[in-house]
């Protein structure tokens, strides 16, 4: 499924950004905007493994923001201040979630 990484927060820690490495990453997409004029990156289905990277990257340089799922299966939103929210409609997703993640809490 399609799904969105919205970066909404960055700028709170300057001197831990690495804007060369998330701009080169930007690149190879063919991305030529700077992120506040594109905060939002499409990821297809198959795009799995450029949505982690843009993810992990973002996550580096501090930056908080949100995974959303198309599908609204199960959504996330990830902060500077480094911990992940998940969030879902649906209790048995997050269970899902848990159990992936080795959380021990139902």
């Amino acid at each position: 499924m399609q799904t969105l990484l919205w970066i909404n927060k960055w700028g709170i820690w300057p001197s831990g950004e690495n804007w060369h490495l998330y701009y080169k990453l930007s690149q190879a997409y063919s991305e030529p905007r700077l992120l506040h004029e594109a905060p939002g990156h499409l990821f297809l289905e198959h795009e799995a493994e450029d949505l982690a990277s843009f993810l992990q990257a973002a996550m580096l340089n501090g930056w908080g923001g949100y995974v959303l799922t198309e599908a609204d299966y199960v959504n996330a939103f990830f902060s500077h201040d480094s911990y992940i929210d998940f969030f879902a409609e649906n209790d048995q997703s997050l269970a899902d979630i848990r159990k992936a993640l080795g959380s021990g809490r139902s």
